[in-house]
C-alpha cells in the first residue's frame, strides 16, 4: 500500500491518494483544490472512489470537477452529505470497510469538527481529516462540539497502536503515540467551560 499526500491551494489543504500497489486500485481522499494536480496523482492507477472526510469547503472545492471528469462515485458520512457540491453515491457509517484491491480501509466516524467527520484507517495509517492534528484536535465551533470531538478521539482513535501514522487535513503528519501522551496530559487538567475553537493539548 502507498499513501501520497498532495497539498493544494488555495487553502493549504491536504488530499491523500491511497494505492493498492498489487492491483493498482486507488482512492482519492478529499478534493480541496487544484483538480489537475489531484488527477495527476491518480495517474497510473484505477481510481475507485472519492472519499470525503467531511464537507467543509476547504476540502471540497475541486470535488465537482474531479467527480465529473473521472466519473467517480463520491463517498461521505450521511451527516455531511448535504454540504457537498455533488450527490454522494455511497453513504458511509462507522465500521464500514472500503475494499481497495488487497487493502481494507476502515471508516471511523469521529464527529466534533463536523457532525459527519470521519477518519480512515488503512494498515498503520490513519487519514484523520480535520479530526486530529499534531498537538491538538480539529477546530470546534462550540464547547459541546469540543466535548464530542474529545469523546470521538477517546473512543475511536486513542486505542489504536502507538506507531500509527496520522495524516491530517492540513500540514505535516504525526505519530499517534506522541498524541496519546499529550491527550492524556490535557485530560488530566481542568478546563474553562467555554473552551472551543483552536485548542492545543499542552496549552489549554
Amino acid at each position: 500500500m502507498q499513501v501520497k499526500r498532495v497539498e493544494t491551494a488555495p487553502f493549504g489543504t491536504n488530499a491523500y491518494v491511497i494505492i493498492c500497489e498489487e492491483e493498482h486500485e486507488s482512492i482519492l481522499i478529499d478534493a480541496p483544490g487544484e483538480p489537475e494536480l489531484l488527477m495527476a496523482a491518480l495517474e497510473g492507477t484505477r481510481p475507485k472512489y472519492i472519499v470525503m472526510t467531511h464537507g467543509h469547503v476547504d476540502h471540497t472545492l475541486a470535488l465537482k470537477d474531479i467527480a465529473t471528469t473521472l466519473s467517480l462515485p463520491v463517498a461521505v458520512h450521511s451527516s455531511d452529505a448535504p454540504s457537498l457540491s455533488v450527490p454522494a453515491a455511497v453513504m458511509l457509517e462507522d465500521g464500514d470497510i472500503l475494499e481497495l484491491g488487497k487493502v481494507d480501509i476502515r471508516v471511523l466516524h469521529t464527529p466534533g469538527h463536523t457532525p459527519g467527520s470521519i477518519c480512515l484507517l488503512a494498515g498503520g495509517h490513519l487519514i484523520a481529516g480535520d479530526t486530529l492534528f499534531p498537538g491538538g484536535p480539529g477546530k470546534t465551533g462550540s464547547p459541546s462540539d469540543l466535548r464530542l470531538l474529545i469523546d470521538s478521539l477517546r473512543s475511536k482513535i486513542m486505542d489504536l497502536p502507538d506507531d500509527t501514522v496520522v495524516h491530517p487535513g492540513h500540514g505535516e503528519g504525526t505519530i499517534l503515540g506522541k498524541e496519546k501522551e499529550q491527550f492524556a496530559n490535557f485530560l488530566s487538567r481542568s478546563h474553562a467551560s467555554d473552551l472551543c475553537g483552536d485548542v492545543l493539548w499542552l496549552e489549554h
